[in-house]
């Protein structure tokens, strides 16, 4: 039997509590494509910074959300080339390809969306960035 110091127990149980495993962090950008209007709005920080491929092309605040407000809560999303890194606690940054279908719209593009941790369990999306990849 392998025994541990207490320090150490303790820094791995707050490092569970804190941290964000890779397979939520990707139920949790999965949610904001297919996510009604209104979770969108909950998960967006009120000092989030976006960069779409339509004009103006930048956003912040409250302009942000409102420039991917009407956006469809699409059908079936899936991701490719898919990465994380962790530059500090309490922030994550993920990029990745995305194809998201909705009928027969069709959206594809190369993403990366930032994310900080607020509280104990309570992530927000402080910047999100787009290039499309095509028009279907």
């Amino acid at each position: 039997m392998e025994l541990k110091s207490s320090a150490l127990v303790s820094r791995q149980n707050y490092k569970g509590i804190d941290k964000m495993n890779d397979d939520r962090v990707w139920r949790f950008e999965e949610s904001l494509w297919r996510a009604s209007e209104d979770h969108y709005h909950e998960q967006v920080d009120a000092e989030c910074v976006m960069a779409l491929s339509h004009a103006p092309y930048l956003y912040s605040g409250d302009d942000a959300v409102k420039a991917v407000s009407g956006t469809p809560e699409w059908e079936s999303v899936s991701f490719s080339e898919k990465t994380i890194s962790r530059p500090e606690e309490g922030l994550i940054v993920v990029g990745y390809r995305i194809i998201a279908e909705k009928g027969e719209k069709r959206f594809k593009a190369a993403c990366t969306s930032v994310y900080r941790r607020k509280a104990h369990e309570e992530w927000s999306v402080v910047q999100h960035s787009q290039v499309v990849i095509g028009a279907d």
